[in-house]
């Protein structure tokens, strides 16, 4: 792993809550984070080498055992389709995953894959495995990175695997932040993205009616955040507030900044274009269908923060479920009726959970992340923390 402190301040920056940021209603986990779900682990190898490398990996492992012999089920939404998902269409029609889900850039997906193909038919018990789907998400980095010099090897990517581990997820690499994994070199709404997370446990509530029967599950979120629009946060409209917005050229009264470069418009500050991957985990025991619709409610998060889910953006949410009630082992696989899941009238809260979870999932890779300088020498500044935009 190569990992270089990248450009910034010498102090942490803080997370939404820090701050006094906690949009919705609900608890987050005591980690607030993906890894609040037991069982889930997650580890970045983050690429920052000279003037031009800024990408990484981050690799998130659904439970510690054989992935493909214990496949977890899942379900994908996409808000936008312009990415390079891999393996997206066999995750919709089986309804399951059983490798490692890997984000990294979008030039780097193939060799992400491939990675995963080691990785899983090494592990013992799959030495008759002759079939795989590997899961890669990715966003487009290059602003920051030097995309086509492809620096995320094999290696790496096995790396980001091996490491990943349960506990505190990394939104940075103190003591300088907005440096981790894929989210190293993104941009969100202008200003440095990143990796952000999140989680929302709800209640332990008395009682047998489906509005009581809450059951003390528990949502996390992780976001590699690389989009665009006009940004709002707790419903402050901090994108207007602060002059960085979609469109605001076109129909603000500011003098025009001039015409983006036609082949890389992601830099633009102004440019709704990019991506942001989605991953969700629950407790809870959730089918692929129930998981599919855990997975799009996502899209709500992920519009409370002014995302304009432009043409050129590839907004994907996968969420899976780690109980042990629907997991696919062979054993289930051969006596479905073990599975037991939960019916379709209790999902309301959870809905609500991916929703605020991913709300400030996506803060807190804003928040997080520092102003950084890359490929080509452009400078993405960090946002601004709320005394430059909270009372307007």
């Amino acid at each position: 792993m190569a990992c270089m402190r990248a450009t910034g301040s010498q102090i942490a920056r803080p997370r939404a809550r820090d701050l006094g940021l906690a949009p919705g209603i609900l608890p987050t986990g005591p980690l607030n984070a993906l890894t609040d779900v037991a069982g889930v682990r997650v580890g970045h190898v983050t690429l920052i080498e000279g003037e031009s490398i800024r990408t990484g990996v981050t690799a998130i492992l659904p439970h510690a055992g054989n992935l493909f012999q214990e496949k977890v089920p899942a379900g994908l939404a996409v808000g936008n389709g312009f990415g390079k998902l891999a393996g997206a269409t066999q995750l919709v029609e089986l309804g399951e995953i059983e490798t490692p889900i890997v984000l990294t850039n979008t030039l780097a997906v193939p060799r992400a894959a491939d990675a995963i193909l080691d990785w899983t038919l090494a592990q013992p018990g799959n030495e008759t495995v002759t079939s795989v789907n590997p899961v890669v998400g990715e966003t487009n980095d290059s602003t920051l990175n030097d995309i086509r010099r492809r620096s995320v090897t094999r290696e790496h990517v096995l790396a980001a695997i091996e490491m990943a581990q349960a506990g505190p997820v990394a939104e940075g690499i103190p003591p300088s932040e907005g440096c981790v994994g894929a989210g190293t070199g993104t941009v969100a709404f202008g200003w440095k993205g990143g990796i952000g997370t999140s989680s929302r446990r709800l209640p332990v509530s008395p009682g047998d009616s489906l509005s009581a029967r809450l059951g003390g599950y528990t949502v996390g979120v992780l976001v590699q955040s690389n989009f665009g629009g006009v940004l709002q946060i707790m419903g402050i409209p901090v994108g207007e507030r602060l002059g960085r917005y979609y469109l605001k050229d076109e129909i603000g009264n500011e003098k025009p900044t001039g015409r983006p470069n036609p082949k890389s418009t992601i830099h633009n500050p102004q440019s709704p274009d990019g991506s942001i991957m989605i991953v969700l985990a629950t407790d809870a025991p959730l089918s692929d269908r129930n998981l599919t619709r855990l997975a799009r409610r996502a899209m709500a998060g992920l519009a409370r923060t002014g995302a304009a889910m432009s043409n050129g953006s590839g907004d994907y949410a996968i969420a899976f479920s780690t109980s042990e009630l629907v997991r696919r082992t062979r054993q289930r696989r051969s006596n479905p009726a073990s599975l037991t899941e939960l019916p379709n009238d209790a999902l309301s809260p959870l809905f609500l959970a991916a929703i605020e979870a991913t709300e400030e999932a996506i803060y807190n890779s804003l928040l997080k992340a520092e102003t950084t300088t890359g490929y080509r020498g452009r400078t993405v500044e960090a946002l601004p923390l709320p005394g430059e935009w909270m009372s307007g």
